[in-house]
């Protein structure tokens, strides 16, 4: 038995011990490169933390390094929280995934009259509202207010029906938020801090870009510079709290993973989770994004705020994310109660390679070097400047 699931399976010890090694000295590679300025990892077996490490600067003008305490932006990472406050709801007789939004926002509209009356909570949640992949999204960057962004969906042509295909968004999904305000009355921050923050106990996982910067230790965003790393100022734009709003550290991030595999069930019960991460449309693009996709994944679906891999045979519940000066991932296989989390202060690229070698080490795959660590020694070049718009297909 694994975990609180009975049905689950445990991975070799010896494997996960070489693994949990392997990754470490990996990670010391990194430290030593100088690829990044600051990160925040943690690995989890069976609802325990076997594995964390924090290294850099949360902000190299000070000197301040990262903790497991330091706050970090999790862009899209956010969208879990939103499905599972969704998911409680559901469970509570709130409303339901079937929903529709033009019955509870009367601002709600789509260019395409049936679709407007077609669409439900789930189609927002499960990326699938039929409109073209990351709508309104570079005017979301340019600090175009939501609000305003949200009433002009109805000027966009459709990409399909309402449920037919997949079309990542950040400002349509962020309706939840509009949902939960209409059909509880309170806000939808408030709504997580209570069922799912204070009971998790993410002490410092916080929304908006002013508890950010109000927490005791918080990862600046940095930039590379001639002798080193810069901190600069966050952006505003993307804090829209559905689809990107939450700021959460290591130890926060710990027990939102133990959570998602079932570790406690007191807070996020089995009927939640498995809704929250059954497949609802294919994602095809996904299976091509990284080279570590391309060798690695079978299939790849959307579910409810979370990515479904066949990771070589086995499924990998999944979700990266990206903002300006911020990276995060996180993932887990939900049969062995085995995941990760990484997070990182900086548009790196190095980072991103150790999630999928930490995972195939787990699996006993051959090693690949999906991180470039083998590659001779060299700085990550500056970020180009439209790099903050590659985050879109998060």
């Amino acid at each position: 038995m694994v975990g609180n699931d009975p049905g689950a399976t445990a991975l070799p010890a010896a494997r996960v011990d070489a693994a949990i090694a392997d990754y470490g000295r990996w990670l010391d590679r990194i430290e030593a490169s100088g690829q990044v300025s600051g990160l925040a990892t943690a690995v989890v077996i069976n609802d325990k933390v076997r594995f964390e490490r924090t290294l850099g600067y949360a902000n190299a003008r000070s000197g301040e390094k990262v903790g497991p305490n330091t706050v970090f932006r999790i862009a899209s990472l956010s969208k879990a929280f939103a499905t599972a406050l969704t998911g409680l709801l559901v469970r509570d007789g709130v409303f339901s995934w079937d929903t529709r939004l033009s019955d509870v926002l009367p601002f709600f509209k789509l260019k395409d009259a049936q679709a407007s009356e077609q669409a439900t909570v789930r189609d927002i949640l499960a990326q699938r509202l039929g409109l073209p992949r990351n709508t309104y999204d570079r005017m979301l960057e340019d600090d175009v207010p939501y609000a305003q962004l949200v009433r002009r969906l109805d000027e966009v042509d459709m990409a399909c029906g309402v449920g037919s295909c997949y079309g990542y968004q950040n400002v349509a999904f962020s309706l939840i938020g509009d949902v939960v305000y209409a059909e509880t009355g309170d806000f939808f921050y408030h709504q997580v801090e209570k069922r799912v923050f204070l009971p998790l106990g993410m002490r410092t996982a916080t929304y908006g870009r002013e508890s950010l910067e109000a927490s005791k230790s918080w990862a600046h965003p940095h930039r590379r510079i001639r002798d080193g790393w810069a901190p600069f100022e966050p952006k505003d734009n993307f804090y829209v709290p559905p689809a990107a709003g939450v700021n959460a550290s290591l130890h926060d991030m710990e027990q939102w993973l133990i959570a998602q595999m079932g570790g406690r069930p007191d807070v996020l019960p089995a009927s939640v989770l498995d809704v929250l991460h059954a497949p609802v449309i294919v994602t095809p693009s996904e299976r091509v994004a990284t080279p570590w996709r391309r060798a690695r994944l079978k299939h790849a679906d959307y579910a409810l705020g979370w990515r479904v891999y066949d990771y070589a045979g086995e499924t990998l519940v999944f979700h990266a994310g990206a903002v300006q000066g911020y990276r995060a991932m996180i993932g887990f296989f939900p049969k062995y109660h085995a995941g990760a989390v990484v997070m990182w202060n900086c548009e790196c690229a190095a980072p991103s390679g150790l999630m999928p070698m930490l995972l195939d080490k787990m699996l006993g795959l051959p090693y690949m070097d999906w991180a470039g660590l083998d590659r001779p020694a060299s700085r990550d070049a500056p970020a180009p400047r439209n790099a903050s718009k590659r985050k879109r297909r998060y």
